[in-house]
């Protein structure tokens, strides 16, 4: 998997600019507050037309423009494509593959594969079940294609019934929908849940021995992934795991209709992370939390290759200012293979590469 240009107009800080990268390391050096986190945020929403960040379609669209267009050149399973994305204000986004408009955001998963690690990584390992939930919703939109549009319905799905919860004694009539909407997430959970499940099974194995490496094997890192009410969902089908959801569900209607809150379904998902048989959350260090971390994001891009037969192109934001020299030779020794696009505001670190460097000003390639 290989980008060779991105083009980006009117795209956060980026007015007209075309940056074109080698197939090995990509140093993208500058200031604070220049525009190199906006330029890998680029090529990752072309993997699936969502950003890295927690913001809004219109952030992306630069103060002073009413559109934002990105556009990229790749080399994807041997064939050369183009992927572009155009955002509007006031009307919804179009997207491109090959000069086709593609009619869903779902027909962009597999185009473009990535896997991003940031500062703000550091939060599946520390913060919430929905941080972790969001990680491996993102990385399987990428690797299976039909999931994307699982997770779209299921998310509606679960708006809707919320809805139904909070209004239905003002409106009793609502009632009569809560049967199909417990039907129809019961189907679209099974879906999250044996994909997720799987995920995390591949994860926990690499993580685990690339954790090991890290930690001169002084650390053990255990990843184990939960659903809803202990049903166990190894070596399940979606069909086997349909009727366990159901199950719990019927035995929580009562609840959910006094607490108005939805208490069945793949949105309670989780992955229980530890190290050394203590709950990383409550008791890692920070050291060890960004050890952790790390080892994940390459664990899950080990799984990218090993699924697809590729590596997928590996972002790297600010992450070699937050490791010491050992740790920041660990990851970089690590990379023997594919493509790599790093930030750092070091102009230093950037001349240590034999790849190439490219120097980001006020969204302008210098």
């Amino acid at each position: 998997m290989l980008i060779n240009q991105v083009t980006l107009e009117g795209f956060r800080n980026y007015k007209g600019v075309s940056v074109e990268f080698c197939d090995g390391v990509n140093v993208i050096s500058g200031k604070n507050a220049q525009g190199k986190t906006n330029l890998i945020e680029s090529v990752y929403y072309l993997t699936s037309g969502r950003s890295f960040r927690s913001v809004g379609e219109k952030d992306l669209i630069s103060f002073d423009s009413d559109y934002a267009t990105v556009k990229a050149n790749i080399v994807s399973s041997g064939r050369e494509q183009t992927l572009e994305a155009r955002l509007y204000r006031g009307r919804r986004r179009e997207v491109f593959a090959n000069g086709v408009k593609l009619k869903k955001m779902s027909e962009l998963s597999g185009r473009l594969t990535a896997v991003m690690f940031g500062p703000d990584d550091l939060d599946i390992v520390k913060e919430g079940a929905a941080v972790r939930r969001k990680f491996m919703d993102q990385a399987l939109s990428q690797l299976r294609p039909g999931y994307l549009a699982a997770l779209t319905e299921f998310n509606r799905l679960h708006e809707h019934k919320t809805r139904i919860l909070r209004d239905y004694r003002e409106k009793p009539s609502l009632l009569g929908l809560l049967d199909d909407y417990d039907y129809r997430m019961g189907l679209y959970s099974a879906k999250l849940i044996y994909y997720r499940a799987a995920f995390a099974a591949g994860l926990a194995r690499r993580a685990s021995g690339i954790h090991k490496e890290f930690t001169d094997e002084t650390e053990e890192l255990e990843i184990k992934y939960k659903t809803v009410g202990g049903i166990d969902p190894t070596g399940k089908k979606p069909d086997e795991l349909f009727f366990e959801l159901m199950e719990h569900q019927n035995a929580h209607k009562q609840a959910e209709l006094r607490t108005g809150h939805c208490l069945s379904g793949a949105h309670k998902d989780d992955l229980d992370i530890n190290i050394n048989g203590a709950a990383a959350r409550k008791f890692a260090s920070q050291g060890q939390t960004r050890t952790a971390a790390v080892s994940i994001k390459m664990a899950e891009r080990d799984i990218h290759h090993d699924d697809r037969g590729e590596y997928p192109v590996l972002l790297l934001d600010d992450v070699l200012s937050e490791l010491d020299p050992k740790r920041q030779g660990f990851i970089l020794s690590k990379i023997t293979n594919g493509q790599v696009l790093i930030t750092c505001c070091d102009e230093s670190a950037a001349s240590t590469t034999n790849g190439k460097v490219l120097k980001i000003e006020n969204g302008n390639l210098v």
